[in-house]
């Protein structure tokens, strides 16, 4: 039977391809070509179009981890810029000229149409009740080319998972900004670096580690035994309940989707299009 640890391994295989859409220099010509001036203002179109011209307070809650004014600072001027169906476009070209540039022909390859279809099926397999990103994403039209296609399947996956990382958060009350200082204290970010990423100041991040300290699970900004609990708890009803659609896939299918993700992302990290430093935590597939 498909373990959650197989969830894990595909995720951290996989994240990269997705990532992209963030941080190759292709997806953010794109975006400026579509009159999105910034970083910022095409990561929150190109990841919230697939909901529609939604406000501030519908990215807030299905992004889970920002602070509400940055994301406000961005939402929803970008829908005056563009269109979601015109981000939707500006994501997908930026994605593929990262392809052509990253991997060459192995777009056009046997492997990436079977990636693409193993991809998709474990995409289509998504429940969506519960699972907002995910069930926007898995709502979109297919594109033609494989490597498109498992970009999009991809894509749908990992907010599949991250829908569920929410919930696994939200069922021990945890809040966005005291998820990533449970991060910090685990030494997996820097406090400072993090807090930029997300938009959170110093107020509200010491505030949410008094209250994490008042649940036992930080002491003088260190997890305790029993936070390093939480913590691991987390990352494992992450896992299982991400699990779904690979367990539909079965395992045959999720191990040669495994063994065809390796090249994908070994190319992706060294072409430099996942920076070391970034604020999604994927780790290394082992």
């Amino acid at each position: 039977m498909t373990s959650p640890g197989m969830a894990r391994r595909l995720w951290a295989l996989g994240e990269p391809f997705h990532a992209l859409t963030y941080f190759a220099d292709e997806s953010r010509g794109a975006g400026e070509a579509a009159g999105l001036t910034g970083f910022w203002a095409g990561y929150f179109a190109f990841r919230a179009a697939p909901l529609g011209p939604v406000g501030p307070e519908v990215v807030t809650a299905t992004f889970y981890n920002f602070a509400p004014a940055f994301v406000a600072r961005r939402v929803p001027a970008v829908w005056e810029v563009v269109t979601p169906a015109r981000a939707l476009e500006a994501r997908l070209a930026g994605v593929d000229a990262a392809v052509r540039r990253l991997l060459g022909d192995w777009r056009g390859s046997a492997e990436a149409a079977e990636a693409a279809g193993l991809a998709r099926a474990a995409a289509e397999a998504v429940e969506p009740a519960g699972r907002p990103l995910a069930a926007a994403n898995a709502g979109l039209p297919w594109p033609e080319e494989p490597h498109l296609v498992l970009w999009q399947a991809l894509t749908t996956l990992r907010e599949h998972r991250g829908d569920g990382h929410n919930a696994a958060l939200l069922g021990r009350e945890i809040d966005g900004v005291g998820a990533h200082a449970l991060v910090a204290a685990a030494g997996r970010i820097d406090r400072e670096w993090l807090m930029r990423a997300r938009g959170w100041d110093d107020a509200a991040w010491d505030a949410a580690c008094t209250a994490l300290a008042d649940r036992g699970w930080l002491d003088d900004g260190q997890l305790t035994a029993e936070g390093t609990a939480i913590a691991a708890a987390i990352e494992a009803d992450t896992d299982r309940l991400a699990l779904g659609p690979w367990a539909a896939l079965g395992d045959p299918a999720c191990d040669r989707l495994a063994e065809l993700l390796g090249p994908v992302r070994r190319a992706v990290v060294a072409g430099g299009a996942l920076p070391d430093r970034n604020p999604i935590g994927v780790p290394d597939p082992g």
